[in-house]
C-alpha cells in the first residue's frame, strides 16, 4: 500500500525536542528500576545490585556477592522490573492508538472489551482446573487470557463492521456490549465456584506477584511487532484525526488502516493483560499526560507514551510490593487506579479550562 503524502502542517506543540524527552524518560526508568531493585521484603544494599548488574561486563566483581542475593536480583527482582516496563508500555501505547483510531478521548484498552476478554479467558482456564497447568515449560493461564483477548477482539470486529467497513463509533458500541456481556459471564462463573473465587479476582485486579522472566521473554515478540507496526502508521494516525473524509482525501484507505492498528494495539494489550491481570487507567491517563507535554504528532506521542507507561507500571508495581509490612502485596491494578484517578482529574480540570467550560 502507497504511503500517504506528509501534507500537515507542525502545529506549535510539536516543535518541542521530543527526543531530549524520549532521553530523559529512558534514564528516568533506568534509574527507577535500579531503585526498585533494592526495595522489598529482603534488603539488599545498591553497591550489590551494582555488582551484579555489571557482572556479565566484569565477571570479577560478581564473585563478592552472595549467590542466594545475586539468585534474588537476577530472577526475582529484575525479571519483574523487566515485566512491569513491557506491560506499561504496551498498555499506553495501546491506549494511545485507541484513542487516534477511534477518535475518543476515553478510549483504552476496555473499550473494545480486549482486557475483558482477556479476564474472561482467564477465568475459565482457572474454573476448569486449568490455572496451575503448564504446557511445554510455560502456564496455560496467560495462554488461555491471551485466546480469550482475541476472541473478544474478534466479536467486536464482527459486530463494529457496516457495510463491510470498520466505523469508529461502531466499534466502541460493539465493544461495550462485548465488554458487558463477558463482565456478566464472568460474574456467573465466579458465582458456580466459590473455591476459586480469591484467584479470580485477584487476576481480574492485575499483578506482577510470581512472575519470571519466561513471562517477559514470552511477551517481548508481541510488544515488538505490535509496537513496529503501530510506529510505522504513525504517521496514517495523524491523518485519520482529520476525519474519515479528508483522511482518504489524501491517500489513507481508512478501514484498512484502522483494521490494521487495532489489530496491533489489541495484540499488545492481550499480551500484557494476559501475563498480568487488567491493569486500568494506565491506557487511558499516559497518552493524556503525554499529549499535554509533546503535543497530538503521534511519531513523538507513540515513543513518549512507551517510556511513560513502562515507567508508570514500574512505580506502581514497587509500591504495590513495599507499602504492605510483611511481605504483603496489594493488588497492581489497585495502586494504578489510586494513582491514575488524580491523574485523569487533573487532565480533565485542564480541558475544561482550555474550552472554557
Amino acid at each position: 500500500m502507497n504511503r500517504p503524502p506528509k501534507v500537515m502542517e507542525a502545529p506549535r506543540g510539536f516543535r518541542k525536542p521530543a527526543p531530549l524527552w524520549w532521553i530523559g524518560l529512558l534514564g528516568l526508568s533506568l534509574a527507577a528500576a535500579f531503585v526498585s531493585a533494592g526495595m522489598g521484603p529482603y534488603d539488599i544494599p545498591y553497591p550489590d545490585i551494582a555488582r551484579v548488574v555489571l557482572s556479565p561486563l566484569r565477571p570479577e566483581t560478581a564473585g563478592s556477592v552472595d549467590e542466594t542475593l545475586r539468585y534474588i536480583v537476577i530472577h526475582v527482582r529484575l525479571a519483574r522490573i523487566f515485566l512491569a516496563l513491557e506491560v506499561g508500555a504496551a498498555l499506553a501505547l495501546a491506549g494511545a492508538v485507541y484513542q487516534g483510531v477511534l477518535l475518543n478521548p476515553l478510549a483504552d484498552p476496555f473499550t473494545l472489551g480486549v482486557s475483558t476478554g482477556a479476564a474472561f479467558g482467564a477465568t475459565l482456564a482457572i474454573l476448569v482446573g486449568w490455572g496451575g497447568m503448564a504446557l511445554g515449560g510455560f502456564q496455560t493461564l496467560p495462554a488461555a487470557a491471551f485466546a480469550g483477548a482475541l476472541g473478544a477482539l474478534y466479536l467486536v470486529y464482527l459486530l463494529g463492521r457496516l457495510d463491510g467497513r470498520v466505523h469508529a463509533t461502531t466499534l466502541i458500541l460493539a465493544g461495550i456490549i462485548v465488554s458487558t456481556f463477558l463482565s456478566a459471564w464472568i460474574s456467573l462463573l465466579k458465582s458456580l465456584n466459590e473455591d476459586s473465587l480469591s484467584t479470580i479476582v485477584f487476576w481480574i485486579m492485575g499483578s506482577l506477584s510470581g512472575r519470571s522472566w519466561t513471562h517477559g521473554l514470552w511477551m517481548l515478540p508481541y510488544l515488538a511487532a505490535g509496537s513496529a507496526a503501530i510506529l510505522y502508521y504513525a504517521r496514517e494516525l495523524d491523518l485519520l484525526s482529520l476525519g474519515d473524509v479528508q483522511a482518504q482525501q489524501l491517500g489513507v484507505d481508512v478501514s484498512r488502516v484502522r483494521f490494521r492498528l487495532l489489530l496491533a494495539a489489541s495484540l499488545v494489550t492481550a499480551a500484557a493483560v494476559a501475563v498480568s491481570g487488567i491493569v486500568g487507567f494506565v491506557g487511558l491517563v499516559v497518552p493524556h499526560l503525554v499529549r499535554l507535554v509533546l503535543g497530538p504528532h503521534h511519531r513523538r506521542l507513540l515513543v513518549a507514551a512507551f517510556f511513560t507507561g513502562g515507567l508508570l507500571v514500574l512505580v506502581a508495581d514497587t509500591a504495590a510490593r513495599t507499602i504492605l509490612p510483611g511481605g504483603q502485596e496489594l493488588p497492581l491494578g489497585v495502586v494504578t487506579a489510586v494513582l491514575g484517578g488524580p491523574c485523569f482529574c487533573f487532565i480533565l480540570l485542564q480541558k475544561k479550562k482550555t474550552v472554557g467550560l
